[in-house]
């Protein structure tokens, strides 16, 4: 291999086949400081702690008609997530919100998602968290496809994954470590599944690789497992806010069986909003059917967006 100088670097990085590259619609580095819409020169430092340690936490915003959806529960979440791992953002809290609204205009399309990238920083290779001065910020805005009707109108397929839930520490803090996630998202599509479901240590029921499950039981209840080893979804928390006064609701354990003697099981998740699992481990949820609920749910979304998203 040749040794290069930096204009030559510089020009074989710029040819370097980029995969995915389509969907980047602007992106921001705080080091930097403006935002770039070549996807080619969306690059980060190889040594900072985000990368090679996964140090750092994320959040995923979804805009559509050119409004950002639950823009403060996601930036709320993303402050706990931070207080957890003894992390703040380079800039203050109010800069970084208005950096998303930025960055999402200049994607200069109006449906998309905006994700927000808040590592350790760049500084070593090590795993000391001092090692890194001053923490990184990266903001990307990229296409979101939705899924046409007949998606909803079919429902999906779930199934127990053989990744266990992660420790409770880990799964109520949404930290850039997602291995366990990829390989339950891995072996979902191996198995020819379109969610996992994990379980815990006791056996029961967590969360899908991304997204948050409930069940509507016997009773007609809207059955929530517990945030033990499973994050709070901001679009779940939001739909129960929406549904409160429309049925029962309750956060307990959530055992196997219960899955398979529900009325209705759902997963929810920003991307999709709400669809129903219509068979789970190869086997019928009650008729097969997608349910009133989950149908529910997602048209409250939606209406929820169009009515309280943050413009940009």
């Amino acid at each position: 291999m040749r040794v290069a100088n930096s204009i030559e670097y510089l020009e074989a990085m710029l040819e370097a086949i980029r995969p995915g590259t389509e969907e980047v619609l602007a992106f921001y580095d705080h080091r930097i400081g403006v935002i770039g819409t070549d996807p080619k020169l969306m690059l980060m430092p190889w040594d900072d702690h985000l990368v090679h340690r996964g140090d750092g936490v994320f959040e995923t915003i979804k805009y559509v008609g050119r409004k950002l959806y639950q823009l403060d529960p996601h930036l709320r979440r993303m402050k706990l997530s931070c207080q957890a791992i003894h992390l703040e953002p380079p800039c203050s809290w109010s800069e970084l919100k208005q950096a998303l609204i930025e960055v999402a205009s200049a994607g200069n399309e109006p449906d998309g998602l905006i994700r927000i990238l808040l590592g350790r920083g760049p500084g070593g290779f090590g795993i000391d968290p001092y090692e890194s001065p001053v923490q990184s910020l990266y903001l990307v805005a990229y296409r979101m496809h939705e899924k046409p009707e007949a998606y909803f109108d079919k429902g999906v397929t779930a199934f127990r994954t053989s990744i266990p839930a992660k420790q409770a520490w880990m799964a109520t803090v949404k930290t850039t470590n997602y291995l366990p996630n990829v390989l339950m998202k891995r072996e979902a599509i191996k198995g020819g599944f379109d969610f996992p479901f994990c379980f815990d240590d006791k056996g029961f029921l967590a969360e899908g690789a991304t997204e948050n499950i409930c069940l509507v039981d016997e009773s007609g209840r809207l059955v929530i497992p517990e945030f033990t080893n499973s994050l709070a979804g901001t679009t779940l928390m939001r739909a129960v806010d929406l549904v409160k006064d429309e049925l029962d609701i309750i956060f307990k354990g959530v055992t196997e069986d219960e899955i398979f003697n529900a009325h209705e099981v759902m997963m929810v998740g920003t991307s999709f909003d709400c669809v129903s699992v219509v068979r789970y481990n190869n086997k019928p949820i009650h008729d097969a059917k997608p349910g009133p609920v989950s149908r529910r749910i997602r048209a409250l979304l939606q209406a929820d967006l169009a009515l309280s998203g943050t413009p940009f």
